[in-house]
């Protein structure tokens, strides 16, 4: 196609700049081979290093984000894949615009699964633990996720779970851990205590899969339930970003909070024992006059009752009998409900179904509203209650009865009964176990349960359970910001704009339970001036799950590999049976033989491909259906970037120079690649930045790349200045989704002689790509103005991105209602507008009218 000078010229030019690249890092100088696999693997390791290393800086503001660590389990899966790419393109982003980026990992270590794992193996938990860290460790570098590893953290190292006793024996002293007798769900395969949300619709175990028991065991729990209305409001914050419906799951799970909860005391064969008392009327802890408790409340299994039984009310320090009765409605959830018959009418007929007698007397009228609050005021100042909860929602059970957990601090003495281990005396640490044949308790550990009591001295013994390890991961996002404090779980001062979390990442199955009980965490520790906000998550990320295609034989449910399938147009038939088969997409999985092994695709494309072909085609908040679909669209991207700086380098090489086009052309090549540099900066810049959707994201630049190789002439390659700073754009956009292959992309460009735009003060010419300062749109670009008003789109503007930038609210309001489109639509009035600016993007004005007021006024 090109003349034999011109191709010679250019080759001789690479062999030189490929021999000074070698001496400066700074290119491989194979331009002139076709992109291929071995080519994109020499480019990684080549490269590694620098995509690898993290720069301590001290760029101000700090940008913090997180993606949930993992469990070990030894192999990272295409969900983990998902979750750390997306994390570190965001991370690579926000350093670009100038932050200081918090991006640690740690191992959520503890638990069941490594604990059973270790029994079919017969090695101890924490040997398995290790060997599975290094095993992932290795893995994440390999994919080239640029994590902090200075703070890397453990649950199952003592330095880290020291922490979590000293934050469990803070909650005791503030009376948010306690102990008590409760019927729990018994996994008898796992020999634990399970959660009810560990158990599914079917009562059967979320791990073992088998039938769940009831028993009644005595157990401790956290008292989340006291910060459930403040948890509720919370979720009100205007901090919160892009929340959605996780905003939905946490308020079904908390419930509505209209009733009051108040601790009483039931006299249980001479022992006061402790017992909840949930009602909608907090009134009646003043004016009730009987309790009514279900016979199989946990607190009378195993005792006889000849005579009546009474408890202690603590609101009007006096006693009040107690009636055993199964066919009263409770509260749901509950199992006890205080009666006001005087008052209430259905507690009158409960009254008279039970044959209790009514003080005609105590009918009278009473001032309600004002002594329910008077209830909640001596409940909370005696500290017994008075905090408003829905009656559905528990407090956290905590205790499990497996070795593989953190050591609840707790000793049990003769004579001081339950004793919490002292501060100076933490960690209580889990004994080794040369073996781990069989499932084993602390409980069987006799050296180690045997102690002396830190009060009196005597024999005494050690709490046997374990920690649920919910608490493990309830705040390890602020010791990640401390990794190595050894004296506090973490130092107030560190947090300091650091957080909140400015976007924390993870799976949907964990926006209920762990986001709950982290908030809860966050929360008590906020309470105890430890941390400086309530909220421990600013934006959340809830990427969809990756699912792989299933093929499941239809008459016996049976799961066949890809290859024991074959299709008869849209029919799929078991090979040898002819058996119909059901093809659908699932959750990836070994025993449905839909999974995808990463370290498949590592070897066969590259860590950059594998990030690409995860991040491309979807949202990460949607489902991603994997298949190799994907895979023709990411390499034709990557060929056609590779050709794209090869002819760049062809004619800058050889100072190419032609009379076919005239300058007006020239000049109409130029503002087009300028029009399009700028509109692709933007739209790329609000879908990494502002949405998230980094494949819509991806998607602007696959566009920005065909705009660079569209039908442009040798001499646009040769001398333009808008062409090189459009191919620098698309290579410093590009470089958080595949750095290392945008590392070449960079050393070449740099490479090229005849540079024109030296001078740009946005490009440093001397640093390679991850050290770029990310584009930014030219202050006369026009941008995005748009108008809504009630959800209907009204009017556009475009407005210079300079003065976009810093319209505010009250101006932004004042230019809309000045244009006729938009009057028309406001002539009822304008009830209330919101702004939202995207700096160097876009802004969109909201106005609400009296619209739909007027409507029915009018009716």
């Amino acid at each position: 196609m090109y003349s034999l000078k011109l191709f010679r010229t250019f080759s001789n030019f690479m062999h030189n700049v490929t021999i000074t690249f070698r001496r400066r890092k700074t290119s491989l100088g194979l331009w002139h081979e076709d992109i291929n696999r071995d080519i994109k693997i020499k480019i990684e390791k080549y490269w590694s290093n620098e995509v690898l290393h993290r720069e301590i800086s001290n760029a101000d503001p700090v940008y913090y984000v997180l993606p949930m660590f993992p469990y070990p389990s030894g192999n990272l899966h295409m969900g983990h894949v998902r979750v750390y790419s997306i994390s570190d393109a965001l991370t690579r982003f926000h350093k670009l615009n100038g932050y200081k980026v918090i991006h640690p990992i740690g191992w959520d270590a503890f638990g069941l699964p490594a604990e059973n794992a270790a029994i079919e193996r017969n090695i101890p938990p924490y040997k398995w633990t290790k060997s599975n860290i290094e095993k992932m460790k290795q893995q994440l570098l390999q994919l080239g996720f640029e994590f902090d590893w200075t703070r890397e953290i453990s649950t199952c190292n003592p330095h880290y779970y020291k922490w979590t006793q000293y934050i469990f024996l803070k909650l005791l002293e503030n009376g948010l851990a306690y102990q008590c007798k409760a019927e729990v769900n018994w996994d008898p395969v796992d020999q634990t205590v399970l959660a009810d949300e560990q158990v599914d619709d079917l009562g059967c175990s979320w791990r073992s899969g088998v039938k769940v028991e009831k028993k009644l065991l005595t157990q401790w729990f956290i008292k989340t339930t006291k910060y459930a209305k403040k948890l509720l409001d919370g979720l009100k914050d205007k901090s919160l970003e892009n929340w959605k419906d996780i905003i939905n799951l946490q308020r079904h799970w908390i419930g509505d909070c209209d009733g009051t909860v108040v601790t009483f005391k039931l006299n249980v064969d001479g022992t006061m024992k402790l017992f909840d008392v949930w009602t909608k009327n907090p009134y009646k802890y003043i004016h009730g006059t009987f309790i009514v408790m279900k016979s199989s409340h946990p607190l009378l299994q195993g005792h006889t009752y000849n005579s009546g039984l009474s408890c202690l009310n603590p609101i009007t320090d006096s006693e009040m009998p107690v009636y055993m009765c199964d066919t009263v409605e409770y509260p749901e959830g509950r199992d006890v409900l205080i009666a006001c018959p005087t008052q209430d009418e259905t507690d009158n007929q409960i009254a008279q179904a039970l044959q209790i007698s009514i003080d005609q007397e105590n009918k009278k009228d009473i001032a309600i509203e004002s002594d329910s609050l008077k209830a909640i005021e001596i409940a909370r100042n005696k500290n017994v209650g008075g905090h408003f909860v829905s009656s559905k929602l528990k407090d956290w059970l905590i205790s499990r009865q497996r070795y593989w957990g953190t050591p609840i601090p707790i000793i049990y003495c003769p004579k001081c009964n339950i004793v919490p281990v002292p501060y100076e005396d933490l960690p209580v640490v889990l004994p080794e176990l040369d073996t781990h044949s069989g499932i084993q308790t602390l409980q069987s550990l006799d050296n180690w349960v045997n102690c002396k009591c830190p009060k009196c001295h005597s024999n005494a013994k050690r709490e046997t359970d374990t920690m649920d390890t919910f608490v493990d991961s309830s705040w390890y996002f602020y010791r990640f910001l401390d990794p190595k404090n050894e004296f506090a779980p973490f130092n107030k001062e560190k947090l300091k704009n650091s957080t909140p979390v400015d976007i924390y990442i993870g799976g949907k199955e964990h926006a209920v339970l762990h986001l709950y009980y982290a908030r809860f965490m966050s929360y008590f520790l906020n309470s105890l001036g430890m941390t400086y906000v309530e909220e421990p998550f600013k934006k959340l990320l809830v990427q969809g799950m990756v699912m792989g295609q299933s093929y499941k034989v239809k008459s016996s449910g049976k799961y066949l590999p890809p290859e024991n399938v074959e299709k008869f147009g849209e029919i799929y038939k078991e090979k040898g049976t002819g058996e119909p088969v059901l093809v659908q997409w699932e959750k990836m999985s070994k025993s449905k033989y839909n999974g995808e092994n990463p370290e498949r695709l590592l070897e066969s494309y590259g860590c950059d491909m594998t990030r690409l072909l995860i991040l491309a085609d979807v949202p990460p908040g949607t489902p991603r259906r994997w298949s190799d679909a994907t895979l023709p669209g990411c390499l034709n991207w990557q060929h056609r970037l590779w050709m794209t700086m090869r002819e760049f380098l062809k004619y800058r090489a050889n100072n190419f120079e032609s009379n076919s086009l005239s300058p007006e052309e020239f000049k109409k090549i130029e503002s087009k690649i300028w029009e399009n540099r700028n509109y692709f900066t933007a739209t790329t810049t609000y879908h990494f930045r502002d949405t998230q959707k980094l494949s819509v994201g991806i998607s602007r630049l696959q566009s920005l790349t065909s705009t660079l190789r569209n039908n442009i002439p040798p001499e646009v390659y040769a001398r333009s200045k808008e062409f090189e700073l459009a191919l620098a754009a698309l290579i410093i956009m590009a470089s958080p989704i595949t750095p290392h292959f945008c590392s070449e992309l960079w050393a070449g460009l740099l490479s090229a002689p005849h540079r024109i735009s030296s001078h740009n003060s946005t490009i440093n010419w001397e640093n390679n790509v991850l050290e770029q300062n990310w584009p930014v749109v030219d202050d006369h670009y026009k941008l995005s103005f748009l108008c809504k008003v009630d959800g209907a789109d009204r009017c556009e503007l475009k407005i210079k991105a300079a003065e976009l930038n810093n319209l505010h609210e009250e101006r932004a309001l004042q230019v809309m209602l000045n244009e006729e489109s938009v009057q028309k639509w406001t002539r009822r009035g304008v009830l209330r507008q919101k702004y939202e600016l995207y700096p160097g993007c876009r802004a969109i004005l909201h106005i609400f009218t009296n619209k739909k007021q007027k409507q029915v006024e009018e009716v």
